[in-house]
């Protein structure tokens, strides 16, 4: 039985990822940032071994750390899910410093945190999926998100890069590019935020985390897909 880890499991669309790898038989490192109990209620729905795992993403040895127990009492990491991330918004004349610094360095130099973190061990048994959850907003424009733009555009270009990297020995890099989906989350989105979002939408509907977490199942059994950007966003990405 293979090991996966999935950050930013808390989450709804975590949760979501994490029931798709357990109902294919993996074992599962739930890894939170701030929101044990959400964790933890999550490892009890699960039916596969599994353990909880903290860290802050944008320091790297607290990464090291994590992977180092998700190692001790999994196994090695097969499948690595990168689903954590923060979002700060607002127009760059005005928004401070730190929050885009911040953005970048939870959202691009974690997922490469985790992603140096995990990749020695999948190179070395010559198999391993790596899944980067990005954003539309990585692909198309969008006002006053420049920083989280910013850094899953980035993502989206280290996803493309180590693909070529590591493909030789069966490691799969792939992204996954949710649209908006019905969350208590998005739930504080401002109406006519919701509206614009709506109105770019080919189904004119929003999606659910679990329409979303199906995209992991299809990664992970991809043997002949990589590098790619895998959207399922309701067609935001084409408006």
């Amino acid at each position: 039985m293979k090991t996966a880890l999935v950050t930013g499991a808390s989450g709804a669309l975590g949760a979501a990822i994490a029931k798709v790898l357990d109902g294919k038989g993996y074992r599962l490192a739930l890894h939170y940032s701030a929101n044990e109990e959400s964790a933890r209620k999550l490892q009890a729905e699960l039916t596969n071994e599994s353990i909880v795992v903290q860290a802050d993403v944008a320091d790297w040895e607290s990464v090291k750390a994590m992977d180092e127990t998700v190692h001790g009492e999994l196994g090695v990491v097969s499948v690595l899910v990168n689903s954590g991330a923060i979002r700060k918004d607002g127009l760059m004349a005005t928004q401070s410093v730190a929050d885009w610094h911040e953005t970048i360095q939870t959202n691009l130099i974690g997922t490469f945190h985790t992603c140096r973190a995990v990749l020695p061990g999948m190179l070395r048994q010559r198999w391993g999926r790596i899944i980067n959850v990005v954003s539309p907003a990585g692909l198309i424009g969008s006002r006053g998100q420049t920083a989280y733009s910013a850094s899953k555009a980035g993502v989206i270009g280290m996803t493309r890069s180590l693909a070529l990297e590591c493909g030789k020995r069966k490691v799969t890099v792939n992204a996954l590019s949710p649209g908006f989906m019905e969350t208590k989350l998005t739930d504080e989105v401002p109406e006519e935020v919701r509206k614009a979002f709506y109105d770019r939408t080919a189904i004119r509907r929003f999606g659910t985390p679990d329409e979303v977490a199906a995209g992991v199942g299809l990664l992970v059994d991809a043997e002949y897909m990589t590098g790619q950007v895998l959207s399922i966003d309701g067609g935001i990405s084409i408006s």
